[in-house]
């Protein structure tokens, strides 16, 4: 194999793409831990039920692109806390709507705002066009992987 066909991990898209992800992710975990006892996956579930009525597990598990088992585990242990309700679903006997609580509602309204102002400082120095450019290519890559992983 010709050296420079080699895989350079350090220039390989995806390896990139984790690790701006592992890094972006852990920063932010730890104020999401240290102040409301939230794991990464948990304020993940929160934020997506914020942003809807009821939803299954697997609409959740489809929202986040999280692992059936995290979701699964973080599901349990927000129903635990009382900040996730737990509901049958009226139409289909197999599967649970599930949603925020008043609690957990009133925990949401904390942390979005937090969470809006580290999305604010790891942008920092990032111009609006580049911002913006930045998430058109990211959802671009999103659709591709998606689309890859279907065929």
């Amino acid at each position: 194999m010709p050296r420079d066909a080699a895989l350079r991990l350090e220039a390989y898209l995806p390896y990139r793409l984790s690790v701006a992800s592992n890094r972006a992710s852990r920063w932010v975990a730890r104020s999401y831990e240290a102040k409301f006892g939230l794991s990464i996956w948990q304020w993940r579930v929160m934020a997506v039920l914020g942003g809807a009525d009821r939803l299954t597990a697997q609409e959740l598990t489809a929202a986040t692109a999280m692992d059936k088992v995290n979701v699964s585990r973080a599901v349990r242990a927000l129903i635990e806390r009382g900040l996730v309700n737990r509901q049958k679903h009226q139409s289909d006997g197999r599967s649970a709507l599930l949603e925020l609580t008043p609690a957990g509602r009133s925990v949401y309204d904390e942390v979005a705002p937090v969470a809006l102002r580290h999305e604010a400082a790891l942008l920092d120095g990032f111009s609006p066009d580049e911002i913006r450019l930045l998430t058109d290519l990211l959802l671009r890559l999103e659709r591709r992987a998606e689309d890859l992983a279907q065929d």
